[in-house]
């Protein structure tokens, strides 16, 4: 049972997921500009609030003077929530703000802030380095922009459109976030898959602006105060309306939002904490938000699984007894009644058919066990202060990028559930040690360990009865068959006809059930599963240092993660197909 002081249902029925609006924008920006400015900001908003009602809106920015203000006033006045990531610490920072006023401004805006990030000082530079205007600062100001983009599901960006070499300036956020390259920051080359890969983190609502300096007018061809959504799409790269692709992500979030809404008493009473009373960790607000989501999401994949898994046994049920209905009406006796047992049979094939797609469940199954398992890895990630060796990537960027690109909206879930992990990460040798005993376990005494061990036996069992009994359906068919051929009357015969399609039917039935629910490919991903998370344990225990832990853990949660998508791939292509019952394939 969960502890219920870690859910609070409060959580699920104000909405898990916020939309998150990441600001980059200019700082000189002229004033007669600055009204329409704010007139348009606030349009965005209310236009997102209007279209996503089940999205709260959350704003990311980092109150340089300028844009960041405009966009965080604007905010304030909606009364929505926002967040401030610094670039450095605090002290240093305001250093850009040469003004009284500015510094004080800042301030007061700080104190309406929802959090306060101070994103960590890169490797080998001194906070008397950033206090000098120059690389060090600048290095800076680009792992801001990274964070944004890595962070935000739209970049709102008050910009001229002018391309710059100002690394961490508005023009190279925008290309991060178009094009993951950020020039001056992370030479590893390490951009490839996503650079090659529909995306759906490049999302960018483009409010034209100019700039008060010389050569300050937009780029040609924009219009100032004209406003766009900016994307890659090769054929419409600039649209007035948010394109549907990013929509159909958007409604996805939405929906998860509002089915934990509608089950918030339930996932708070029945669900599985990764930190539950058992767990002796201080866990951060931040990692309990991690685990609010992943317990939402593992109930409602359980739900939506419990659902599908019935309404597949109704509907291979009921074409079973379709067919045993047409054999009994054509080889044993044409009476009306094996007619009508036919069509009630199909009917309620149908209206189960019907149900599920209307209800969605076979994606919502697919959809939020994939989520759950992707927050289960981030999860012990973060407790264990696991971190990406490639300075500009996060655990979600690269989850499920060479699946579908609408189920992107699973990895915009795990952008806001680990935002606060990504900006520093934990070093509590406490958290380490849990993760290795609550995620991987041992063979006898829990984790992944115990539990994929459990099911690729359970399943072994079960596909070893599934082959005897074929086994024996196969020696019984032949006998039947010389049976009939021996047999001199037709009250034999008939009978046996009707035994025979019986086993047939019954055998194909039951293989259409075991391709749809794919049970000899989940025994080799638990199989599969198992192997890896026992190497791992393996590995750990010849190992001494924390570093070398955490290296072990990452492998093993990109491992689990690469299993999770291709699980998602091979079950998305076997729903329940109103189409195969016509065929009788079921």
């Amino acid at each position: 049972m969960p502890d219920s002081a870690r859910i609070n249902i409060d959580t699920y029925r104000e909405g898990l997921v916020p939309l998150i609006i990441g600001v980059s924008g200019h700082r000189d920006l002229i004033e007669d500009e600055i009204p329409e400015i704010r007139s348009l900001v606030r349009a965005f908003f209310v236009q997102l609030t209007a279209r996503f009602p089940d999205r709260k809106l959350h704003i990311i920015s980092p109150l340089a003077e300028g844009a960041d203000r405009v966009v965080a006033e604007e905010a304030l006045k909606l009364g929505l929530s926002f967040a401030v990531p610094l670039p450095m610490p605090r002290e240093i920072y305001v250093d850009d703000f040469e003004s009284e006023a500015s510094r004080q401004g800042f301030e007061d805006l700080c104190q309406q802030a929802e959090t306060i990030y101070e994103l960590p000082i890169a490797s080998g530079v001194t906070p008397e380095e950033l206090r000098e205007y120059g690389k060090a600062r600048n290095l800076q100001y680009a792992r801001l922009g990274v964070f944004l983009c890595a962070h935000s599901h739209i970049l709102l960006a008050l910009w001229d459109g002018k391309p710059s070499d100002e690394s961490g300036g508005t023009a190279q956020v925008v290309e991060f976030h178009h094009n993951d390259v950020m020039v001056g920051f992370d030479a590893s080359g390490s951009i490839s898959q996503q650079l090659l890969a529909d995306d759906e983190s490049d999302l960018v609502y483009h409010v034209v602006v100019s700039r008060d300096r010389e050569g300050g007018t937009p780029l040609a061809g924009l219009d100032a105060l004209s406003c766009s959504w900016f994307t890659t799409d090769e054929a419409a790269p600039r649209t007035a309306k948010l394109p549907k692709t990013y929509v159909r992500i958007f409604d996805r979030t939405s929906d998860f939002n509002r089915d934990a809404k509608q089950h918030a008493s339930i996932i708070q009473e029945k669900c599985y904490p990764l930190l539950d009373e058992r767990s002796w960790i201080e866990a951060t607000e931040e990692i309990e938000r991690i685990d609010r989501i992943f317990c939402a999401a593992d109930w409602l994949a359980s739900h939506y699984q419990s659902r599908m898994l019935g309404a597949l046994r109704a509907f291979h049920g009921l074409a079973f007894v379709m067919g045993m209905m047409f054999v009994l009406y054509s080889d044993l006796e044409a009476r009306r009644f094996f007619l009508v047992g036919l069509i009630v049979c199909l009917v309620g094939a149908l209206v189960i058919h019907r149900v599920a797609a209307r209800g969605n469940w076979h994606s919502k199954y697919l959809e939020y066990r994939t989520l759950a398992e992707g927050l289960r890895v981030q999860f012990y990630w973060a407790v264990g202060g696991v971190t990406s060796e490639i300075a500009t990537k996060y655990s979600h960027d690269n989850f499920l990028q060479k699946q579908d690109i609408e189920l992107g909206w699973i990895r915009n879930v795990m952008r806001v559930a680990g935002i606060g992990c990504d900006v520093s990460a934990s070093i509590d040798p406490k958290g380490l040690a849990f993760v290795l005993d609550e995620w991987i376990g041992e063979d006898e005494t829990g984790g992944q360990l115990k539990y994929y061990r459990s099911k690729a036996t359970s399943y072994l069992v079960h596909s070893r009865r599934n082959r005897r009994l074929g086994q024996i359906v196969g020696i019984t068919v032949p006998l039947i068959i010389l049976w009939m051929l021996l047999a001199q009357s037709d009250s034999v015969r008939d009978p046996l006809f009707v035994i025979l399609g019986a086993l047939l039917l019954f055998v194909s039935v039951r293989q259409s059930y075991a391709f749809k629910v794919a049970e000899a490919e989940v025994i080799k991903q638990y199989e599969f599963m198992y192997r890896i998370f026992r190497n791992a344990r393996r590995r750990l225990n010849n190992v001494s240092s924390d570093s070398d832990r955490r290296r072990i853990l990452r492998a093993l949660g990109e491992s689990a993660l690469d299993e999770h998508a291709e699980w998602i791939l091979l079950h998305r292509d076997r729903p329940l197909d109103q189409g195969s019952l016509w065929r009788m394939e079921i």
